[in-house]
């Protein structure tokens, strides 16, 4: 094993890139949390102050902390800022030039995912944007022939761990080796506070041409507040749960609407029939090709997912993720049809014979692959026949033979294959409460989760596609959109003038494997309605200027009012069944367009039953069930403390009031009119840094943020 050079800090390791690299750096850098923003920052300085050099960086997910706006936002969000990320977390440079309009001429960033609607009107961003499917991303950034690779790594004795981005690093080196690239110096920077993730993301110390050991390295990692979830919300969690089978595969996002369907689908394990019930009492359109599916979870689930966030660590904890998938087609296929279990039985050497897995007369292959699983011990080996115990016992290798297959039987009988992995991921991200479970993991679910590439996760191509498919049985592929029109298009990174406001990811590549999976389904999930400076408006639209996933892909789309199942169906039945999971508001007028172009019969009748697709509606149903109460704002805890989530809901009621002119009028006139301050207040003003009231200017926050308090506790659907 090749040793790299080894530094210990960041100074040096800007000296050795400066020194190993052309002048003009093509760098790439991972997706994410795998930036080592120190580092990057070094570099980024380095050529932003030499007119004769230059730096084209390609990466994605370029993470910052927020910037609030100066006034109520920014004594709000500040402390919260400082708090939750330390005081040393280090912003990449770039990033808040770019935000500044400040970029030098020398330097152009690529990314080829946003994080969301951060670069909006933002011209250097949008127009250095790549849209890229994750799963080219390594080839399209082996053409532009990278000089620098720099990455953040965890450090175990003589191996790394690539933790959160083994997505896209290794696959990237390998072309490049195979296209006879000039591979580019690799840079690793060791963080401490890195989890060690072992499997595909373990590799050698030569892996690295330079390892950096900074002992200042060790600011805080990124982490992600929790989120709330609204009614709206968990309502669509429960339709999304209602479609998960028992014995299946799971991918998701991230955001309030994957923690609503991990909430239910812990909610349907923990109590089936309550979960039924109030699926049902739903009232939702539903295709007869989509039973019900609320039973307690006996098989598990198995997660296949291109991003390993917090709800997996949930459904872990809660024995729900424990499906484990093996390298082995046929052993995968005879557990899908439940033949056999992860935990052998009396019966499991003989399913094995009748699969043709093993032969009848043990031969070495078979009983190493027995071994390979865990099912025999490793020190039974087969000499002339005769299977030799490490116990020393002697047993017949002929499974003909009832007093052979007996003694192998017995052997075998209560041991769990071994092997399997019940997660597979190609980046992490998520909440300090993820890195912390991540970071302790041991034993069984240590070695079950394996950090992979994502070409693996995301695609079914590469020389597998039986044994992936296999693996990912009866999947179900969650993903999330802004906007869906009414013939099934999805509009989820873009806007229709161009601006991008994410990027495609990976949801294109599993929307697509799910067409090709046989019991593959995919489903784009999205509010019916969004709030903005122009009133409520429809998530359901007739065309839009902008789509990401196309019409001829169409599968499951899910709102809060139901699910409509738009695979192989006519144009009318689209529009008829994404009507039935519109608000009710905006049908009226769908219809009419839909009827206007002949998409629609003219004697078509809105049913009954979307007449009720109201948020109050929703809410009576979710009321009349009970549900209510096992749908908590704050799933999963909250970042902040008590006196922040009463202002939460206040600030952004303010917020909406005064996104016009008119609005803030109305609102200063309401406030100063109005508006008291009360004993309740007290602690909120205080947070706000407004106890005592200093100016004209601070004494109108404290007449807005009382009359928001008030209005905030005043009780109301969403």
């Amino acid at each position: 094993m090749t040793r790299p050079d080894r530094v210990h800090d960041i100074d040096s390791a800007l000296a050795r890139i400066l020194e190993r690299c052309p002048r003009d750096i093509v760098a790439a850098a991972p997706l994410g949390l795998g930036k080592p923003n120190r580092l990057l920052n070094a570099v980024y300085r380095a050529v932003r102050n030499d007119a004769s050099r230059s730096l084209q960086l390609f990466t994605a997910l370029s993470l910052a902390r927020p910037q609030p706006k100066p006034g109520l936002e920014a004594r709000f969000a500040q402390p919260f800022i400082e708090r939750h990320f330390g005081p040393d977390y280090p912003d990449l440079d770039y990033v808040l030039d770019l935000r500044a309009g400040r970029a030098p001429a020398n330097v152009t960033v690529h990314e080829f995912y946003f994080q969301s609607g951060a670069w909006l009107g933002v011209e250097a961003a949008q127009r250095h944007y790549a849209s890229i499917n994750y799963t080219h991303v390594a080839r399209d950034m082996a053409a532009r022939s990278p000089t620098l690779l720099v990455q953040l790594v965890a450090r175990r004795g003589d191996r790394l761990s690539l933790s959160c981005n083994p997505d896209v690093t290794l696959e990237l080196l390998e072309r490049m080796a195979a296209n006879g690239q000039p591979r580019p110096y690799v840079v690793a920077v060791v963080h401490p506070q890195l989890p060690f993730l072992g499997n595909d993301a373990e590799v050698g110390l030569d892996f690295a041409d330079l390892l950096v050991e900074d002992p200042g390295e060790s600011h805080r990692l990124f982490a992600l507040p929790r989120e709330p979830v609204l009614p709206s919300e968990h309502a669509i969690g429960l339709h999304a749960a209602s479609i998960v089978q028992d014995g299946g595969t799971l991918q998701i996002g991230i955001g309030a609407l994957s923690d609503a369907i991990v909430h239910a689908l812990l909610w349907r394990d923990r109590d089936p029939a309550a979960f039924d019930r109030s699926v049902r009492a739903l009232g939702a359109q539903r295709s007869e090709r989509l039973p019900y599916e609320t039973t307690k979870f006996e098989r598990g689930l198995y997660g296949a997912s291109e991003m390993v966030m917090d709800g997996f660590m949930h459904l872990r904890r809660a024995g729900i993720l424990r499906r484990h998938v093996f390298d082995d087609l046929g052993l995968q296929q005879v557990l899908n049809s439940g033949a056999v279990r992860e935990t052998a039985d009396a019966s499991t050497i003989d399913r094995f014979i009748e699969a043709g897995l093993i032969s009848m007369q043990l031969d070495r292959p078979s009983l190493e692959w027995l071994q390979k699983f865990g099912l025999v011990d490793a020190g039974a080996t087969l000499v002339d026949g005769e299977l030799r115990w490490p116990d020393g016992m002697r047993s017949g290798a002929d499974l003909s033979d009832r007093g052979a297959r007996r003694m192998l039987i017995e052997h075998v009988q209560g041991k769990r294959l071994r092997g399997g992995r019940y997660l597979h991921g190609a980046f992490w991200l998520g909440t300090r409460l993820l890195q912390e479970w991540l970071g302790a993991l041991d034993g069984e679910d240590y070695d079950g989760l394996c950090m992979t590439r994502v070409a693996h996760i995301n695609q079914l191509y590469g020389g597998r596609e039986a044994l992936d498919i296999a693996q990912r049985h009866q999947p179900r592929f969650f993903n999330t959109c802004m906007m869906a029109t009414v013939f099934g298009a999805a509009v989820s990174d873009g806007l229709a003038d161009g601006q991008l406001v994410s990027g495609v990811g990976g949801q294109y590549n599993f929307v697509a494997m799910a067409q090709e999976i046989p019991n593959g389904r995919s489903a784009l999930t999205l509010r019916a309605t969004r709030d903005n400076a122009h009133g409520t408006q429809s998530n359901i639209v007739w065309n839009y200027g902008h789509v990401t996933i196309p019409r001829h892909l169409r599968d499951l789309v899910i709102t809060e009012y139901g699910i409509a199942d738009l695979r192989g169906a006519t144009d009318e039945e689209c529009i008829q069944r994404m009507l039935a999971i519109c608000d009710a508001r905006f049908v009226d007028e769908l219809a009419r367009t839909a009827r206007a172009a002949g998409k629609l019969a003219r004697d078509y009748v809105i049913p009954d039953a979307v007449r009720l697709n109201t948020p109050q509606g929703l809410h009576d149903r979710l009321h009349a069930t009970g549900a209510l109460a096992e749908l908590p704002k704050w799933p999963f805890g909250a970042d902040f403390d008590t006196t922040e989530l009463q202002l939460i809901p206040a600030l952004r009621q303010l917020k909406a009031q005064t996104a016009t002119r008119i609005g803030r009028i109305g609102a200063i006139a309401h406030a100063l009119l109005r508006a008291r301050r009360l004993p309740a207040h007290e602690a909120a003003l205080a947070r706000m840094g407004l106890a005592a009231p200093a100016s004209s200017e601070e004494r109108l926050y404290v007449k807005l943020l009382c009359a928001a308090l008030d209005a905030s506790a005043a009780p109301h659907p969403h």
